[in-house]
């Protein structure tokens, strides 16, 4: 049996080993097999960084004033590296928005489900918005983002404030169903106008989104929800 020089197999193993070894711009070892993962979640974690920058600049400037140098500075980015990802600011925004759009749902539908009445989700939603929503300062460092940007695009750019408005629409016609479903049940009172009713919680909640905005009085804002939970266990009738 011919002899086996296991220190040459060592070494030609090892120079193959060497041919695939690549540095990332972290300066963790890779092999080439890895490079392209690696670069796909280096990509997606920036792109990332710029939307949740973007959020919380609009958040607290607006859309208008805020410029993409701006975004570009606090993602610690690029021009390349901003553009790569976005034609255009308006662009921007709008992928921005859907992700404030998650992040709303996540916070103010937290546990809905688990209500067993639809007059208790709509408890349970006035709840969320306070304790969950506006307490985010994390991601809504200026208030509610949508509130903030109705107000300032309504004039603006009617057409990015449209988009904006279909959330308020959704919100509203999410709390009259919850009102409907309540009184066929028989919650609630068949003279009670379910149109009139959710147009108050709504509008009350996006009233206390604006004082809240403007002077983070928690006693204020968690009067102005406890009024709207103590009007719905008004019109409770199994209450």
């Amino acid at each position: 049996m011919p002899s086996v020089d296991s220190n040459n197999i060592f070494q030609q193993n090892k120079a193959q080993i060497l041919k695939r070894k690549i540095i990332d711009t972290t300066g963790c070892l890779l092999y080439k097999g890895d490079r392209s993962v690696s670069i796909m979640k280096e990509t997606a974690k920036l792109k990332e960084r710029i939307i949740e920058e973007s959020l919380k600049l609009f958040s607290v400037k607006g859309y208008t004033n805020t410029s993409t140098t701006d975004i570009i500075e606090a993602a610690g980015t690029s021009k390349g590296g901003f553009y790569n990802h976005f034609k255009s600011k308006e662009q921007l925004f709008r992928e921005m928005l859907s992700t404030a759009r998650k992040i709303w749902r996540e916070r103010n539908l937290y546990k809905i489900d688990d209500e067993p009445r639809p007059l208790l989700k709509i408890q349970k939603l006035l709840e969320n918005y306070r304790d969950r929503y506006l307490a985010d300062s994390k991601n809504f460092p200026g208030g509610c983002i949508f509130v903030n940007l109705a107000v300032e695009l309504s004039d603006q750019a009617p057409d990015l404030a449209k988009e904006v408005n279909t959330g308020f629409i959704r919100l509203g016609k999410m709390i009259k169903r919850f009102l409907d479903d309540e009184k066929k049940s028989g919650g609630i009172s068949k003279s009670v106008d379910t149109e009139s009713a959710s147009n108050m919680i709504f509008s009350g909640l996006l009233g206390a989104c604006v004082l809240y905005t403007s002077d983070k009085s928690k006693k204020r804002l968690n009067s102005t929800i406890n009024s709207l939970i103590a009007y719905l266990h008004g019109i409770d009738s199994k209450g």
